[in-house]
């Protein structure tokens, strides 16, 4: 999914340096890439002699547009006449096939880059291999008459280059290609450079991913030795891989071909924004197989999805902003004011919504803390019911009348959280009121059968059990039966809560007694004194008049 954006960024970077640099111009003048636009201190001499770089660039312009009496002006050289005129000849032709595409990198300073502090005068602008071995390219401060301390190229290095001249292959491979690739020019660069750019380099990267069809056969072989083996080998070649290799075969051909030095900068850049959008691929990469890890891992199809697919974009966006970034730099754009403008903006968001995110990151600690989770049934303040859905702002409750309760998750962070289905136990606790007619032997029968009824019970908790007498009440004798019953959801348990009430209930009535109501007893007096006084006992739920004495 990312091939044809990785491409066409590595297109679109390519192309914007272009435009910066030495193949942004012209047929007729070709320039090398424009100094920095921020120099320590303006330019004082005519021909911007006064740092290194301007003495590079100024030498590369001059000897492009053909101005061999300019181009001797850089030259701290005792020739004269046509002679000075055929040394910067082939100073430029050297600097042009073998100095390193790296100008961006020379001293734009009047005092140079100070490399060696013995020698504050002398700074090298680059290194070229030769057959003798690397010489560096050397430009010296002087003094000149009129035109204060100006940087030359030293007499040192020009009395190699007539050597190193001579090593070089003028003809290169345009003999070889049709003339109108090699003469017809866009931005400077020659139309068969943009032809590799723009059809060889996606060709080739598709021939590369035809490699998948040998992998595949050569995992179906290791996969008839052993199946975990044969697994770990990918089906094809992943995309970020060939873009890599792509850029590893670019620089090497650099270094074994005599190509214009803006034609070396155009690959060069173009194998760095290879390498750029391969490092950012294989990131997106990641954060997918992240993502798909912890899907794997939520206890319920879904649970994450949300919350995890906007994790995964923060970190799409963050590698890609970090790319760009990066990019940039290589281009020489400081994007320092841009990130200081995404922090204020930053903020400046983050305050106006601050209530959407307290209720995002809410979210996120209930899923990572694992509070509450899809499936769970809850009572959450006077909601019960069962999580229907986790998103990034609220939570749906489904309550026990089927109707749906949105819920804040800033909300659900910062209360009390009853979870229900997370019980590994459940409690049986009741209470049984026998009347207070029944005596204390019956009593006894009657705790001694309970007792024994939930001990020989296989879902009961045998260490929990407990039956006793706890109270008497005004209408009744109260027995506590308490125990934890074992069941795996709340249907079983009240299937054995229910057996078991039932057998309780045929204890109660083996033993003669039987259950209590709430109930008063009213005492009558006797006819007259020594006579046994008559008493009923009336339910607490019929109303009576009270009867006085005759």
């Amino acid at each position: 999914m990312f091939r044809a954006p990785a491409l066409a960024l590595v297109v679109a970077l390519a192309v914007g340096w272009v435009g910066r640099s030495p193949a942004g111009a012209s047929a007729s003048e070709q320039k090398p890439p424009a100094a920095s636009t921020a120099a320590a201190e303006p330019s004082k001499d005519t021909l911007g002699r006064d740092t290194p770089r301007g003495t590079l660039l100024g030498f590369i312009r001059a000897a492009q547009s053909g101005r061999d009496e300019v181009a001797v002006a850089y030259l701290d050289t005792k020739l004269r006449g046509q002679a000075a005129i055929t040394l910067a000849r082939q100073l430029h032709v050297v600097l042009d096939s073998r100095l390193p595409a790296r100008l961006g990198d020379v001293s734009d300073r009047p005092e140079g880059a100070l490399a060696s502090p013995l020698k504050p005068d002398v700074d090298v602008v680059g290194t070229i291999q030769s057959a003798s071995g690397p010489l560096e390219i050397r430009v010296e401060r002087t003094k000149h008459a009129g035109d204060g301390a100006i940087w030359l190229f030293s007499r040192e290095t020009l009395e190699a280059i007539p050597d190193i001249y001579d090593e070089i292959d003028l003809v290169r491979i345009d003999r070889h290609l049709p003339r109108a690739v090699t003469r017809i020019r866009i931005a400077g660069v020659r139309l068969f450079d943009w032809i590799l750019l723009v059809v060889g380099i996606p060709v080739a990267f598709r021939l590369m991913g035809a490699l998948g069809a040998v992998l595949g056969l050569l995992r179906r072989a290791v996969a008839a030795r052993s199946a975990r083996a044969g697994a770990a080998i990918p089906a094809s070649l992943p995309g970020f891989v060939r873009l890599l290799v792509l850029a590893i075969l670019i620089r090497r051909l650099l270094g074994g071909v005599d190509l214009p030095l803006i034609e070396r900068q155009f690959w060069a850049t173009a194998a760095a924004m290879f390498v750029i959008v391969a490092a950012a691929w294989a990131l997106l990469v990641v954060n997918g197989r992240v993502e798909q890890y912890f899907q794997r891992r939520a206890a319920a199809p879904g649970e994450l999805t949300a919350q995890l697919r906007l994790l995964r974009r923060m970190a799409d966006i963050v590698v890609i902003a970090a790319s760009v970034i990066v990019a940039l730099k290589f281009f020489g754009v400081d994007p320092t004011a841009a990130l200081a403008g995404l922090g204020i903006g930053g903020i400046a968001i983050a305050l106006a919504a601050q209530k959407t995110l307290e209720n995002v990151i809410g979210g996120l600690s209930i899923i990572f803390d694992r509070a509450v989770r899809v499936g769970d049934v809850l009572k959450l303040g006077e909601t019960l019911g069962t999580v229907d859905y986790i998103g990034l702002r609220s939570t749906r409750i489904r309550t026990l009348d089927r109707t749906i309760v949105s819920v804040p998750n800033g909300q659900i962070a910062n209360i009390n959280i009853e979870t229900l289905s997370s019980r590994d136990k459940f409690w049986f606790h009741h209470t049984v009121a026998v009347r207070y007619e029944t005596s204390s032997r019956q009593l006894r029968g009657v705790m001694g059968g309970m007792r024994n009824r939930l001990l020989e019970h296989p879902a009961i908790d045998r260490e929990s059990v407990r039956v006793r007498l706890f109270r008497l009440a005004p209408s009744s004798l109260d027995i506590e039966l308490f125990a934890y019953v074992i069941a795996a959801d709340w249907v079983p348990f009240l299937e054995i809560q229910e057996a078991l009430l039932l057998d309780m209930m045929d204890i109660v009535e083996r033993a003669g007694a039987s259950i209590a109501l709430p109930s008063q007893t009213v005492y009558f007096a006797g006819a007259h004194a020594g006579a046994p006084a008559a008493a009923t006992t009336i339910p607490a739920f019929v109303r009576t008049e009270s009867t006085r004495r005759p």
